[in-house]
């Protein structure tokens, strides 16, 4: 028996979305988050988390969506080289996936451009997006995360 791929599945606006599990450190409420001027407009701050300063990117806002003041749920996720939280709506659940029943995905879908994305899937209960992490950011975009970071834990 296949056991599947294990996904945290989360909403952002009407869209589910999900990303492998493995990537995923933690799903916290959002704490306060302080700003720093001078970055990229998605990414809104960082915040104290058990010991570690983390960037904080709105996910909204790095698709092109408009921000919301509904988001409330952070998850801690590792892309790339860097660990960031990642501002969406609302985490629903672990869930389980089949890979062979993963399409490829729209040059569009919902609203996310497909070199963001690992295929799309067909669920019961909708369309679920997998979001392909490690290109969420550009490596460009990765650099100054970490460079957000090591600014705000005061390492040069």
């Amino acid at each position: 028996m296949m056991e599947g791929l294990p996904v945290v599945v989360f909403d952002l606006g009407t869209e589910r979305y999900g990303v492998p599990v493995e990537q995923v450190l933690a799903v916290e409420w959002v704490p306060p988050i302080t700003p720093i001027p001078h970055t990229l407009p998605f990414i809104v701050g960082v915040v104290s988390l058990r010991g570690s300063i983390l960037p904080v990117i709105d996910l909204r806002v790095r698709f092109g969506f408009p921000r919301s003041g509904d988001s409330q749920q952070m998850m801690v996720v590792r892309t790339g080289e860097v660990e960031v939280g990642l501002i969406v709506d609302a985490v629903q659940d672990v869930i389980r996936i089949d890979p062979d029943a993963v399409e490829p995905p729209p040059a569009l879908a919902g609203g996310i451009e497909a070199a963001y994305l690992r295929g799309v899937l067909q669920t019961e209960h909708g369309v679920l997006v997998l979001l392909n992490l490690d290109r969420v950011l550009t490596d460009a975009e990765q650099r100054q995360v970490a460079e957000v970071q090591r600014r705000a834990s005061g390492v040069s």
